[in-house]
């Protein structure tokens, strides 16, 4: 098998300040800046004002970005300018960069104002790249911006396409692209303005110029060995000589699966088909892998390039299809097909490990999780409304354990030092949330409780363990804590059968070494099943 040829595709929005200020003032119900006047964005820098975008009417003036603005306006007195907002161009050129994901999962900002994509192998999914790319225009026409684009077989090259190609979109094949490149300017090889104009000087005006010249008699043309580099490293680049290294804006999922329709699905019946269809693939990937989804999301691109994106969680990894479908199915509702979904994407966000499992003989064998039940309570309540208890370092029962999100890795309750189980006397399995004070008559000072009224009800015990004594967290003082005392804990149980956990907090001696101290109380904490 042969090695797949690499596609980019580069984006240039030559006028991407403007028409983002344009969008933000439609969707706050203000007028547009104007179109047939002159208009232009300003920002400072060492020389003062200067321009920094322009509409088309500024450019018919004679005016160009970088211009100092007291030259702007004797040049054009009926200039109207704003300033500019560079953070909110670089957060809106990434909200697109994160739009035109349906064309690929590999993308990001390219400069200020371009976007590039790794479109290798997924041409074919829109009828080939001449389709994508009209697609691609043609949809963001629609939304409001005028893009210019290239595809070629390395990033440099889709960006010489796109910024300097006289028809929109401009495609290289693989073969043709350093005679397709040939006649550019230099300036397309993204250098610098300082080595663009030595090359100038040098007489090198066109890409092609370079092909032929030693690289040698090049490098002693520059006074440095660096400007000199770049220049190579650039012709390189453009050419496929050497890799371009290109971070994605967001990583690619390791497990993915991806669904496009030649029609648009217009109802939600078939949304659902085509998430089940989703999870299959999904869940076989993961299974191969021996690895369980602990975070999923479906992504679904309608017809008129919005999209929608519906995630969730699991409390422990699973790879089961029918559950994650379960999970999103009740959200489906929710999903706006306006004119059609046409691309569903399923993809696992984060996964874990599958513990291995003993399977029984027959299914009715097998003993169910609370796992499906966490994460259905989860899917309809809300993750933040579902927790699980999780270990802490104390030996006070109601310190030793707190609550945190169902979705957080789950629990080991064991010695994390050993890895072993902490010997400790039977708990029970309910808590009160604070211990509740009884009445009790015990032998003194070490004994049991003989009797005890708790709630208003008399009880005798027939039955006790104990004790189990529980210093105080001394270091606690320090932090201004009131001061703790002693707890004696005893299992017992009544003549009805009915089993406490109860505890004497505080002893006789400490009283008798504290003058004036409290006498010791006795508290019920918990009841055994």
């Amino acid at each position: 098998m042969t090695a797949r040829l690499r596609r980019m595709v580069c984006v240039w929005f030559p006028h991407l300040p403007i028409e983002r200020l344009t969008q933000e003032r439609l969707r706050a119900g203000h007028a547009p800046p104007p179109a047939k006047a002159p208009f232009a964005l300003v920002g400072s820098d060492t020389h003062g004002l200067t321009l920094t975008a322009l509409n088309i009417p500024c450019r018919q003036e004679g005016l160009s970005p970088g211009m100092r603005l007291a030259d702007a306006r004797a040049i054009c007195p009926a200039l109207l300018t704003e300033p500019n907002a560079p953070r909110k161009d670089a957060a809106f050129l990434e909200s697109l960069a994160r739009w035109t994901s349906r064309y690929s999962p590999s993308l990001n900002v390219d400069g200020a104002d371009g976007l590039w994509l790794d479109v290798t192998g997924v041409a074919h999914l829109f009828g080939g790249e001449p389709e994508l790319l009209a697609d691609l225009k043609d949809r963001l026409a629609r939304l409001g911006f005028r893009a210019r684009l290239g595809c070629a077989g390395t990033l440099g090259g889709a960006s010489a396409l796109a910024h300097f190609a006289r028809r929109s979109p401009a495609i290289a094949a693989p073969d043709t692209l350093p005679d397709t490149l040939a006649p550019y300017p230099i300036e397309a090889l993204r250098l610098e303005p300082n080595t663009i104009l030595l090359l100038r000087r040098l007489g090198l005006k066109r890409i092609g110029q370079l092909y032929g010249l030693p690289r040698a008699s090049l490098e002693r043309r520059f006074h440095s060995r660096d400007a000199a580099e770049s220049v190579l490293r650039r012709l390189d680049e453009a050419l496929g000589r050497r890799n371009e290294t290109h971070a994605p804006l967001l990583p690619a999922p390791d497990f993915v699966a991806r669904l496009s329709f030649t029609e648009p699905l217009i109802s939600h019946d078939g949304v659902l088909a085509g998430l089940e269809h989703l999870a299959g693939e999904l869940c076989g990937m993961l299974a191969r892998a021996r690895a369980g989804a602990r975070r999923v999301v479906l992504w679904a691109a309608r017809a008129d390039g919005s999209s929608v994106a519906l995630e969730a969680g699991l409390s422990a990894p699973s790879a089961t299809a029918a559950h994650l479908v379960r999970l999103l199915k009740e959200k489906l509702d929710t999903i706006d097909m306006g004119f059609g979904v046409d691309l569903m994407t399923f993809a696992a966000l984060a996964v874990d490990d599958l513990s291995p499992e003993q399977t029984a003989l027959s299914a009715a064998a097998r003993k169910p999780g609370p796992e499906k039940l966490i994460d259905a309570l989860a899917s309809r309540l809300g993750a933040r409304t579902v927790r699980r208890l999780f270990p802490q370092q104390s030996h006070i029962p109601e310190l030793a354990q707190t609550t945190r999100s169902a979705f957080a890795k789950l629990p080991a309750w064991n010695d994390e030092a050993t890895n072993t189980p902490l010997e400790k006397p039977p708990r029970p399995p309910l808590l009160l949330a604070t211990p509740e004070s009884v009445t009790v008559m015990a032998e003194i000072p070490e004994g049991p409780p003989l009797r005890f009224t708790w709630r208003r009800v008399n009880r005798r015990v027939v039955k006790a363990e104990g004790p189990e004594r529980i210093a105080p967290e001394w270091w606690r003082v320090f932090d201004g804590s009131p001061p703790q005392r002693t707890r004696d804990y005893y299992r017992i149980e009544d003549e009805d059968g009915c089993r406490y956990w109860v505890f004497r907090e505080g002893l006789y001696q400490e009283r008798d070494e504290v003058r004036d101290g409290d006498p010791p109380r006795w508290f019920l904490h918990g009841v055994f099943p």
